[in-house]
Order: structure tokens, then C-alpha cells, then sequence
């Protein structure tokens, strides 16, 4: 009975894919994660859940996701002031000097990579650098799905090894191990699975090394549009330090968001008023703030004549993600069923029948993460439920619980960006402007590293044996 509203939502969000495509994220997905949670509820009603109690799973899975949907909405305000200040312009107008599309990939990856170990946030790097790679990569005409891909490739691998990332320190306290003794064992998967990547985005940079030769058009296009200046990095600058100080995610967009809003008024002053439609009879004063409030609740629209610049620069503002906060309200909506009625508990369970072996272990619970991630759609509870759940099977095996958290770190956090309903691909895809199923397969860190953690676990390599002390170490609960 607990696989009814699987097999149901499955079938549903294949039906969604075959008749939609693309586009299915736009409202097919969601009434199907809608109507899954409808069966999940009967299924639950049938073994004594009430609908009350069930309802109430929804809101509390919904609770779950509120952060996250701050946090999306404030970056749509962040897209559209930091385009009308000119901080975009000037990352594209400067980076199509620094960036040789030939690495352009693996650099990106690697910038990303640099930048996301200071700051512990794969979110922030995709939504501040990830947007002028974007336009970067559209101004050579390279594949917006490979950048998207090794954006979100180098975002993970830093968020993953960083001691300020919020899903590093939840897959270290749910096993109960030391953080920084968890980063050290994530280096056996982690590193080589992003050598990897590099190595396949720079195979492929190479075949696509050609720089167009609109980037001069372009670049005359920005300087007409915008007044550029090295200073309009500043807002970027700001946001990367204020992550770096630990300042919240969501103060510290909003912040940022903001200073483009006063950076636009001050430096690009008739831009602002040509979003706003002229002065008119409301004067400067008001028109200046009409095309500031434009941006940032319906971003900003580029009509330069430039057919590429206006592609890369209309976009922004919090109504530009509501479609998401839509999707990821259904999919935790889903998620919180499942778990209130005790489905996902039981189908975790389940999957510990067939454990026979340390690689089968680790295979489980690879598959346990992934699966939570599609049931559940947030990557906090593919990290904290599978870890409550076989840290004690973990350690009656013999192996050390970081093992378990490496694991839970390598599927769990790394696989929630490639499902489309799940909070981090609805983000990434927003943010990005890529589809999640478009993107997915050049996420080449986000695939292997689970795959890498797999064959660990089958060939015993860098797998590390419970230790006496540990073995005393009390079993906390999160």
C-alpha cells in the first residue's frame, strides 16, 4: 500500500514529461504532486491516519521549505536590481575579456568551486557569479546547459567541503561525527570526482572554442546601455562578504538587492526612468523609484535593439519565481504526507532488507538519499531521516559513522539539484534560466560523486573501520 502514491506519482509525472516536455515544471508537475498527495492521504486514511493529521503533514512539510522560498523570491529582487545597476552588464562586459571560451566550462566550474568553499553556500554562488556566467556563456554562444551544468558542479563542491555549509554541518551532527574529521573523509570522493568533471568540461570547452564576433557588438551595446565601471562589482563584492561573515542568506540578498536599488538610482539614472516609463507628470523623484520597485518585483527589460543583450538582461524580479515557490510549495506539500502517514518511513526500512554487504550499505543508502530527494523534494530531509535512520546499522557493521555521513553528503546534497519538483533543481533551474532535465546531464560532479562513493563501498577503498572511542561516542538524535 505504501507504494500506491509512488507508483501513482510516477506515473503521472511521466504522463507530465510525455505530453509537456520542457514546459512541464510550469503547472503539469504540480498538479500531479497535488493529486499524489490526495492518494497518499487515502492511503493513510486507510491504516488510521486522520485527514486532520494528514493535513497537517502537509503544512509542516511546507513549513520546511519557507526559508528556501525567502530566499528564492529575495534573489529574483537581487537578478533585477543588480541588472539595473549595471552589476550584471559589467560582469558579462568583463568576463568576455578575461574568460577564453576554450576553458570556459572548467573555469567556471572552478571559480565557482573557489568561491563556494569561502562562502558555504551553493545557493548564493549560482545566484550572483552563476547569473554573469550565464550571460558570459551566452555572449560566446556556448551551450547554456553546459554552464549551467558546471555552474552548479563547482557550487556543490565547494558548499560540500566548506565548514559554513548548512547541509556539511546537518550530514556531520545527524551521524554524530566531528565536522572537520567529516570534511577530511568527503576528500577520498569528493576531489577526484571533480577532477574528473574539470577534465570533461575542458574536453568539451574544447571543441566548442570559438568566440563570436559579436562580443564587440555586444560589448558597445553595454556600454550604450549602462555606464560601466569596475566600481558596479561592488554589490557583488558586498554579497560574497556578507555570506563569508556568516550574515544570514536571506538579510544578506535582501541587503544586496537594495544596494543595486540605491547603485541604479546613483549610476544609471536613466535607465531606471526608461524602465519606469519616463517621468511623465509624476517627475523624477517618483519615476526614479517606480523603476527600482519594476525591478525588483518584475525584474528589468532590456530593449536595446541588441537582439542577445536583450536575451540576457529581461529577466528578474520576485514574480520571475513564483512559478517555482508554486512547484516547491506542492513537492514539500507531498513530502510531508508521506511522512506523516509513515510511507517514507516504511519504504526506508524496506531498503535496509536487502543489505548484505558494506557496498550494498553504502549502495542503500545512496539510493535511500536519492529517492528521499524525488518523495520528499528538500535536501535537508534526504540528509537528516536517512541518517537517523542507519547510523546504528552503520555502526553495527564495524564502520565508522563517517562513512555515513560521506555518503549521506555525496547523494544526498549533491543529488537534490538534478529533480525538477525537488527545492534545489526548481532554485537552480529559476535562477539559471536552464530546465533541471536540461542541465541534469552535464551536472557531471553532482552524477559521479555518488557513483564514486558506490564503488568505494564494493572495492573497500577509503572506507574506515569503527574505531574503539567511537564506538563509545553516544548516538545523539538531530
Amino acid at each position: 500500500m505504501a507504494l500506491i502514491p509512488i507508483i501513482f506519482l510516477v506515473a503521472l509525472l511521466a504522463t507530465s514529461v510525455y505530453l509537456f516536455g520542457a514546459d512541464s515544471s510550469y503547472g503539469a508537475n504540480q498538479i500531479a504532486l497535488i493529486l499524489a498527495s490526495c492518494v497518499a492521504a487515502l492511503v493513510g486514511r486507510h491504516v488510521g491516519v486522520s485527514w486532520q493529521e494528514a493535513q497537517n503533514g502537509i503544512v509542516d512539510g511546507i513549513n520546511v521549505g519557507l526559508a528556501p522560498i525567502l530566499i528564492l523570491l529575495s534573489v529574483g529582487m537581487l537578478i533585477g536590481t543588480w541588472i539595473l545597476c549595471g552589476t550584471v552588464p559589467a560582469i558579462i562586459y568583463y568576463g568576455v575579456e578575461v574568460l577564453n571560451p576554450s576553458i570556459f566550462y572548467a573555469a567556471s566550474a572552478a571559480i565557482c568551486g573557489i568561491v563556494a568553499i569561502s562562502i558555504g553556500s551553493s545557493w548564493t554562488v549560482a545566484g550572483t557569479l552563476g547569473i554573469g556566467l550565464m550571460g558570459i556563456s551566452a555572449s560566446f554562444q556556448l551551450s547554456p546547459a553546459i554552464t549551467a551544468g558546471a555552474i552548479i558542479s563547482g557550487a556543490y563542491f565547494g558548499d560540500k567541503l566548506s565548514p559554513m555549509s548548512d547541509t556539511t554541518n546537518l550530514a556531520s551532527a545527524v551521524s554524530s561525527v566531528d565536522l572537520f574529521d567529516h570534511i577530511r573523509h568527503m576528500l577520498w570522493t569528493t576531489v577526484p570526482s571533480f577532477a574528473l568533471a574539470l577534465m570533461l568540461f575542458a574536453f568539451i570547452g574544447n571543441s566548442e572554442a570559438v568566440a563570436p564576433r559579436e562580443i564587440d557588438e555586444l560589448q558597445k551595446a553595454l556600454a550604450t546601455e549602462f555606464n560601466i565601471g569596475v566600481f558596479l562589482l561592488l554589490p557583488l563584492l558586498l554579497m560574497l562578504v556578507l555570506v563569508y561573515k556568516r550574515f544570514p542568506a536571506y538579510p544578506s540578498i535582501v541587503v544586496s538587492a537594495l544596494v543595486g536599488a540605491v547603485f541604479a538610482v546613483v549610476f544609471q539614472p536613466d535607465s531606471v526612468i526608461k524602465l519606469a516609463g519616463g517621468s511623465g507628470d509624476v517627475g523624477k523623484f517618483f519615476a526614479l523609484c517606480k523603476g527600482v520597485w519594476i525591478s525588483l518585483f518584475d525584474g528589468y527589460t532590456s530593449n536595446s535593439g541588441n537582439v542577445l543583450l536583450d536575451t540576457l538582461l529581461s529577466k528578474g524580479g520576485m514574480s520571475s519565481m513564483l512559478n517555482t515557490v508554486w512547484l516547491i510549495i506542492c513537492a514539500l506539500g507531498f513530502g510531508g504526507v508521506l511522512e506523516r502517514t509513515g510511507i517514507l518511513t516504511l519504504l526506508l526500512q524496506l531498503a535496509l532488507s536487502g543489505v548484505k554487504s558494506t557496498g550494498s550499505l553504502i549502495a542503500v543508502t545512496a539510493l535511500t538519499c536519492f529517492g528521499t530527494n524525488v518523495l520528499a523534494a528538500d535536501q535537508f530531509i534526504s540528509i537528516a531521516l536517512p541518517g537517523r535512520m542507519y547510523k546504528d546499522e552503520y555502526q553495527r557493521r564495524g564502520l565508522s559513522r563517517l562513512n555515513l555521513s560521506r555518503t549521506l553528503e555525496d547523494s544526498g546534497t549533491l543529488t537534490s539539484v538534478l529533480i525538477p519538483w525537488n527545492t534545489c533543481g526548481a532554485y537552480m533551474s529559476a535562477t539559471l534560466g536552464v530546465a533541471t532535465l536540461t542541465y541534469a546531464p552535464f551536472a557531471f560532479f553532482n552524477m559521479l560523486c555518488p557513483l564514486v562513493a558506490i564503488l568505494y563501498g564494493y572495492t573497500q577503498f577509503a572506507i574506515k573501520p569503527l574505531e574503539a572511542d567511537e564506538d563509545l561516542t553516544p548516538l545523539e538524535t538531530l
